[in-house]
């Protein structure tokens, strides 16, 4: 009896230790603090006492090691904290470089404070367990780390909206369980890597709004996963590869703003799964491939803004649905053709071309 009640105080007192945070982890989490000013809500006034595993906001730790295992800070998000105030979160400084010491964590989101600048810790490529990396919405600046291609668990990388430039690290290829990618509304400048296509398991690759230069790479159409690419408002050149239309799961395919040249592969609009397409404001040139059919579904259409000749193509009125189509500020002509799928469009959709004729234009 005595035996078994020393054994349970063993149990309670190991129990005891291992739901309480590490020294090193609560030493690292207020170090990081420090480096963090958030005036209005003192959310991190809770990074106090002596177990960070404890009511530390955003905090949670693994229940088996006590290790600190996520960090989720965002700054628009639906806790009743935010809803009481009536605004968003601030916050401004830097993310400290002893977020590394947090070897066990999976987590760290720190998004959408939109005062938070500085560089991001290189040494966040040396956490091993590290699934999410979401930083969007601050004004982080400098490169992205070389080596983030060591982070071989990695998901998500999120690092949207912020000043970030350089390049794309060429080591992005190696994030074998990349999921979701968004390095949209930067300042990253040079080429895509042509082996992206390795990275087999994404299903979203977001980078609209950097300035990135060179061609598309054919290899993303070896990413069978991928459902949204977004290349748009950058400074990309030479053709739209027609691997692009052979991906059975693309749904939205945004390449506007950029100057691509070539024409339109004709696989992007015989893919029945492709519903958005917006190739507008490029140097597109050729016609509209007459490859529509009964399948064919877009929710949005946008093809303005090119160079663009021929005529509108007949099989467009065999489309199921057009739900917006733009083929203004092109040089097309000929009458428009008769179809129900038409109807909803205003002349907006065809004007500023060069001899296009029929409803909802003048009649020819």
């Amino acid at each position: 009896m005595e035996v078994l009640l020393f054994s349970s105080i063993i149990i309670l007192a190991v129990t005891s230790t291992v739901t309480s945070c590490s020294p090193s982890d609560r030493a690292a989490l207020l170090d990081f603090k420090a480096a963090l000013k958030e005036p209005y809500l003192g959310l991190l006034d809770s990074w106090t006492g002596p177990d960070c595993c404890q009511n530390w906001y955003g905090v949670s730790c693994d229940p088996t090691t006590g290790r600190v295992a996520d960090i989720s800070l965002r700054g628009e998000s639906e806790d009743p904290i935010f809803e009481k105030s009536g605004r968003t979160g601030f916050m401004t400084g830097s993310l400290s470089p002893s977020l590394c010491s947090l070897d066990r964590l999976t987590t760290l989101v720190v998004a959408d404070w939109k005062g938070i600048s500085g560089e991001i810790p290189a040494c966040v490529t040396t956490l091993p367990h590290l699934r999410i990396l979401d930083l969007v919405g601050n004004q982080i600046s400098g490169g992205m780390p070389a080596n983030i291609g060591q982070l071989s668990r990695l998901t998500v990388l999120n690092v949207a909206d912020n000043l970030i430039t350089g390049s794309i690290p060429a080591s992005i290829i190696n994030l074998k369980s990349l999921m979701h990618l968004d390095l949209s509304n930067n300042r990253l400048s040079g080429t895509l890597p042509a082996d992206l296509g390795k990275l087999t398991m994404m299903s979203r690759a977001l980078l609209s709004r950097n300035q990135l230069t060179g061609s598309i790479p054919s290899s993303l159409a070896n990413i069978y996963r991928l459902a949204d690419l977004d290349l748009s408002m950058n400074r990309i050149s030479g053709p739209i590869p027609a691997e692009l239309g052979n991906m059975r799961v693309l749904s939205t395919l945004k390449l506007d703003s950029n100057q691509i040249s070539g024409s339109i592969p004709a696989s992007l609009f015989s893919n029945p799964g492709l519903s958005i397409i917006n190739v507008s404001r490029n140097n597109l040139e050729g016609t509209i491939p007459d490859v529509f059919g009964p399948k064919s579904y877009f929710t949005a259409l946008d093809l303005s803004y090119n160079n663009l000749k021929g005529s509108v193509p007949k099989s467009m009125s065999n489309a199921k649905y057009i739900g917006h189509m733009d083929l203004s500020h092109n040089h097309l002509c000929g009458s428009i053709p008769a179809s129900s799928a038409f109807d909803h469009l205003d002349a907006s959709s065809f004007t500023s071309n060069d001899c296009l004729c029929g409803m909802p234009l003048r009649t020819c």
